[in-house]
């Protein structure tokens, strides 16, 4: 026995001084050569060394060699697909011979990389060797790759005795470019220093990396690696760092089937103009918008499902706070959330308003006294090389964007500025799914008001479309129709609903293409511009006074009616006005794509003081008035004739409707009372009739 073992041991140690005297023995060169001719029969492709050849194993194995190459695929742009400067590979011998590994030092020195896919789709990294062993592995069954995946996760891959000394990379270039896309992409100035003294031992990468010109540093924190492999949780902290944007994540991760992790996230983006730039993707709209970014809270990562919790974000001014999730693993990401907002002001966002076109004109700049204007159609009311309508906007509308992912979101905001509209306090539901978005406001507050509104923008077809309905209460009608429209002659407080639908490829088009349907009443308000009462009084005053539409207005207890719109075109036929002593009926037309007005209204004087609640039916007398014009140049012409036609006809009846109206048509010329001593007497119907011409100016 022991004659055996004494043999046993001299086979071991004349091994030993084999394996230590092979690269004493055995030329460098033919070492070389056999080492390159096997990297060629492995991947297909030539393999080179330049430069200096070193190969020892005492007291350590050590591999070094300078300019390293391996070819480029057949047709690509770079002659070498890796090339290396200096390689220096250092491993402990007998640990090794243990079953540990411990690499002493692992240094590539000014390493470059050339990723290359052809206009075949096919990448150079794909070598002919490996091509055929995927084919073979591509017929194992489903279940067999799950199997080798759930073995994968909870090993640690043989690395159980992995120590690392020196790992560097030096100065390093990577490029990427794709022959069928024409997309390209470059790292430069590539360094990375790897500490790991053990597996159980925390590990610590370093680095840095340029990228279209901007330096980007890197940090990976590991506490546990062998806890990581073998799909424990490990703490980790990651910080990537640039003059664009600023990431950090602190947390816990686990290794699985698919990557777990959980902790503190920090993104900073100083401008996500800038940022966008950077990336290839320049944010081409105009203005001081996409500044500032920043989102902070605790984000868990399950795969392609991530989910935010406690998430503060902030873009520009726009402020939240809420809980949202992220899943990526379908064909398009889809986005849930609940999110509080403060002031969510979206005119930075929005596109500029069209520049104002060519005003229109009246024949007397305002009121006239002309005879009564054509209410066949819709008035021109504008002059010049531009029609009224030439401030809608032709750029295109585009929603295609819409289909690029789904949503499902619940805001509360504490307001909202869209132009120069103001919203209160509002709770907003939005969903997108497959290009439609619905945002459905169930709550809103409007101008002293109250309201619900849902707009539905459909991006899946080739033309937008777009539909809305709101019910509006109780708010001030004024100031809202001046931030809506520029409108301002309206004043009470109202209540409104309106359902339309349109579709177009541009801001003027849906504006022409507008259907729909609605009413509105306003309640103890005003008409400004115009007195309807003193307009009947005094007709020349009230037309020809230029200052009227400044001072002049018309009060009532109540107004409204309903309309229909066809094809931009809104018709309405049963305006009606209630005030003490006055009464108004009205009908026609608002063309909305030439911002004119062509409206017909009846003022009528009336023996009653009721307002809210009166009937338009009372007898009275009425001087019929054309409204007609443009938007932002509204006339007002009263239509005489029909006036005085009126009365002609029944005389009588207008007579009666007015004795506690004008003074002197039923108690005398001069307008004395009945019961004074020089009291004249009643005119004469004819006679009546010749001085309620001369009221008109006739």
């Amino acid at each position: 026995m022991k004659k055996i073992a004494i043999g046993i041991g001299a086979i071991v140690v004349l091994l030993i001084v084999a394996v230590v005297a092979a690269p004493f023995i055995i030329p460098a060169d033919t070492i070389k050569a056999e080492l390159l001719s096997q990297v060629k029969e492995a991947t297909g492709r030539e393999a080179k060394i330049d430069g200096d050849f070193k190969l020892s194993i005492l007291p350590r194995v050590e591999f070094v060699a300078g300019k390293v190459s391996l070819a480029n695929a057949p047709g690509g742009k770079a002659r070498n697909m890796v090339s290396v400067d200096n390689l220096n590979i250092q491993v402990a011998l007998f640990p090794l011979i243990s079953g540990e590994v411990q690499i002493d030092a692992f240094v590539l020195e000014k390493p470059e990389i050339n990723l290359e896919v052809d206009k075949s789709g096919k990448p150079n990294w794909v070598f002919g060797k490996v091509a055929k062993t995927s084919a073979k592995h591509q017929k194992k069954s489903s279940a067999a790759k799950r199997q080798a995946a759930k073995k994968e996760a909870g090993s640690d891959l043989g690395l159980s005795g992995l120590k690392l000394g020196d790992v560097r990379l030096v100065s390093g270039r990577v490029s990427y470019s794709d022959a069928k896309t024409g997309e390209t992409h470059r790292l430069n100035d590539i360094n990375l220093k790897i500490s790991l003294p053990s597996l159980n031992d925390p590990m610590k990468a370093e680095g840095a990396i340029t990228w279209n010109k901007e330096k980007i540093e890197l940090l990976l924190g590991l506490s546990n690696p062998n806890g990581f492999l073998n799909g424990k949780k490990t703490n980790i902290e990651t910080e990537i760092s640039a003059t664009p944007v600023k990431l950090s994540f602190k947390g816990t991760a686990a290794r699985t089937t698919k990557i777990k992790a959980g902790g503190a996230l920090d993104l900073d983006v100083p401008s996500i103009r800038k940022l966008a730039a950077w990336a290839g993707s320049p944010i081409k709209q105009p203005g001081d918008t996409f500044g500032p970014l920043k989102i902070t809270g605790q984000v868990d990562v399950d795969g392609d499902k991530h989910s935010f919790r406690k998430a503060s974000l902030s873009i520009d001014k726009i402020k939240g706070t809420g809980d949202f999730t992220y899943d990526g693993s379908g064909s398009k990401p889809d986005v849930t959330g609940k999110l509080a907002l403060g002031i969510l002001d979206l005119n930075p966002y929005l596109p500029p308003e069209a520049k104002p076109g060519t005003k229109g004109s009246s024949s007397s700049g305002g009121y006239s006294a002309a005879g009564p204007a054509n209410t066949s159609g819709a008035a021109a009311g504008a002059s010049g090389s531009k029609p009224a309508g030439s401030e809608w906007s032709d750029d295109p509308i585009d929603l295609s964007g819409l289909k690029a992912a789904n949503a499902k979101l619940d805001l509360s905001v504490s307001g909202i500025l869209v132009r120069k509209i103001k919203v209160g306090q509002s709770n907003v539901s939005v969903s997108l799914r497959n290009g439609v978005l619905v945002t459905d406001l169930t709550k809103m507050a409007l101008y002293d008001g109250n309201g619900k509104a849902k707009l539905t923008a459909n991006g899946a077809g080739r033309t937008p479309r777009v539909a809305l309905t709101f019910d509006l209460t109780n708010f001030k009608a004024h100031p809202f129709m001046v931030d809506a429209m520029d409108f301002d002659r309206v004043e009470g407080t109202a209540n409104a609903t309106l359902a339309v639908t349109t579709q177009g490829g541009s801001q003027r088009q849906m504006i022409s293409a507008l259907n729909g349907s609605g009413n509105v009443k306003f309640l103890n308000g005003a008409i400004r511009g115009i007195n309807l009462a003193a307009m009947i009084r005094n007709v020349a005053s009230a037309f020809l006074d230029p200052d009227a539409k400044k001072t002049q207005k018309t009060d009532f207890a109540e107004m409204g009616g309903t309309y229909v719109i066809r094809r931009g075109i809104l018709t309405n036929s049963d305006l009606s006005l209630k005030s003490p002593l006055l009464r108004l009926s009205g009908k026609g037309t608002v063309n909305m794509p030439n911002k004119t007005v062509n409206y017909r209204i009846e003022p009528k004087l009336v023996a009653s003081t009721k307002g809210q609640g009166g009937t338009s039916s009372s007898p009275g007398i009425s001087v019929p008035v054309i409204v007609s014009g443009p938007w932002s140049d509204i006339s007002y012409k009263p239509d005489l004739a029909g006036a005085i036609g009126g009365l002609a006809k029944q005389p009588a009846k207008a007579l009666e409707s007015m004795k506690n109206l004008i003074p002197g048509i039923s108690k005398g010329a001069d307008g004395n009372k009945k019961d004074s001593g020089d009291s004249k007497p009643a005119l004469p119907i004819p006679d009546a009739v010749k001085q309620l011409k001369g009221l008109f100016g006739q």
